[in-house]
């Protein structure tokens, strides 16, 4: 069981009837979205305008049977009615290191046992999926393949792993070729989807191995995983573009672009005033130059950035040494943490793995605020004290060795002590081009955005 820093705060009632709330909003929302008055709903769904009303205004909970009269009349989806549930309504939630213990399994491969699972840190509001992990598996050499070693098969999550004492980290690299890398306390790594690995503990060893293996979804799990499987494998896989280089991303977004606006290249000649051979050759794979990536935007009437691939292709696997790290202070004026850049991929700008020594143990500025979701691990032996903002006044908490936690975007804090720290920021649903998009309706209309609270036109009538 995970503790929570403000459960004294939030009540059980009070939660629940802000849940009902934002059920209720949500409710309005997709009664907007399809065009249906209060009233056109409570008719439909054979219910009365009260009823619809209460529920709207969050007095009472959405009956699931509400529900499934609705998906049965609405193009809509049973998912679409039921919100995130909020487990860290302060913003806060701390897992301690007894009850990380208390979710201990043993995982046996090839009939012996290969690690020990330990949960850390979980909000139902964040998408961090972490575990500390002991490899009971010890090898006598650092052959990659060693018969030892049992492998997985990959998983659909993101992978960053931090390293604790001695351990081989095992891998498939893009030529398909097995590797293996040596690594030591505070190395790590970052892993791609679907790319097979293992870890354990090399011979000689004081004690077993340990990797915090913070695993993640982003863009693509959730709403965009389930898109695919309903659109189909056949259909789906059609969505997924050659990015192996970086001319041939070039070329497929041009083709993507070119084709989702039906144009022919005779009349995207005609438009650009571009060679039909010259745009042949850029979706063959020739490069553009910025002046002609910006004439073909404008013909498709999108932005420039939607047709330009990666700057870099990234590898599958990124392995960062300790000794290799960039570090520096933070604040520039104060100095009260000295940060440590860990292993992070390009093709991810919104995660960023840091390790944190905390230097200073009085300053009360709150001198930390993020637009990440954020994780964080006590990897020292000390106490770290953490205070932050929260919805009802500034609150403090201790973070003990072996503890761990959750933060949501935004909120602002700090970290006090002599201590060290392990930190993951990812992005979540919101940050990339939902950021964008919300930033275009701009902040007057946000809160219409984040809970709905009005019908889409006044029947009274407005001029």
């Amino acid at each position: 069981m995970q503790s929570m820093a403000d459960e004294k705060t939030f009540t059980k009632e009070f939660r629940e009837s802000l849940e009902n709330k934002r059920l209720g909003s949500n409710f309005l929302g997709i009664l907007n979205d399809i065009k249906r008055r209060p009233s056109d709903a409570a008719k439909e769904l054979e219910i009365s305008n009260e009823e619809i009303q209460d529920i709207i205004n969050g007095k009472i909970m959405l009956p699931s049977e509400i529900v499934s009269k609705a998906i049965k009349i609405w193009p809509v989806n049973t998912r679409d009615f039921y919100i995130m549930h909020d487990d860290c309504p302060n913003g806060l939630k701390i897992m301690r290191c007894e009850d990380s213990v208390k979710s201990s399994r043993i995982m046996h491969r090839a009939g012996k046992p290969y690690y020990e699972y330990r949960d850390t840190a979980m909000s139902s509001v964040g998408p961090f999926r972490p575990e500390w992990i002991e490899q009971l598996c010890i090898v006598d050499d650092n052959e990659p393949s060693n018969k030892q070693v049992q492998w997985n098969n990959g998983h659909f999550m993101h992978q960053f792993t931090y390293f604790i004492g001695d351990v081989n980290f095992y891998y498939i690299n893009e030529n398909g070729e097995k590797k293996v890398a040596i690594m030591n306390t505070g190395d790590s790594n970052y892993i791609t989807p679907f790319v097979p690995h293992s870890f354990a503990t090399r011979k000689g060893a004081k004690k077993n191995g340990l990797i915090l293996a913070l695993t993640y979804g982003n863009n693509l799990s959730g709403d965009s995983q389930h898109e695919l499987s309903s659109v189909g494998k056949k259909l789906g896989k059609e969505f997924a573009l050659d990015f192996s280089s970086k001319k041939s991303a070039s070329s497929s977004l041009i083709k993507f672009h070119r084709n989702n606006s039906s144009l022919t290249l005779h009349e995207l000649s005609k438009r650009t005033n571009l060679h039909i051979e010259k745009l042949r050759d850029f979706e063959n794979g020739k490069i553009p130059a910025y002046s002609e990536y910006a004439i073909l935007a404008e013909c498709f009437n999108v932005n420039i950035r939607d047709l330009l691939p990666y700057d870099k292709i990234s590898n599958k696997v990124v392995v960062q040494l300790h000794k290799n790290t960039e570090k520096w202070f933070y604040p520039e004026d104060t100095k009260n943490y000295e940060l440590v850049e860990l292993a992070n991929s390009s093709s991810l700008p919104y995660s960023k793995a840091l390790e944190i020594n905390i230097l200073n143990e009085n300053d009360k500025t709150l001198d930390l605020k993020i637009g990440l979701h954020q994780y964080g691990y006590n990897i020292g032996d000390t106490d770290v004290s953490i205070s932050y903002e929260s919805e009802d006044g500034l609150k403090t908490d201790i973070i003990k060795p072996g503890d761990s936690f959750y933060l949501k975007p935004f909120v602002e804090h700090n970290f006090r002590g002599k201590a060290k720290i392990l930190i993951l920021r990812i992005s979540g649903k919101i940050t990339g081009e939902p950021q964008r998009e919300l930033s275009l309706i701009g902040q007057k209309k946000i809160t219409r955005v984040i809970n709905e609270s009005l019908q889409w036109f006044d029947a009274k009538g407005k001029n």
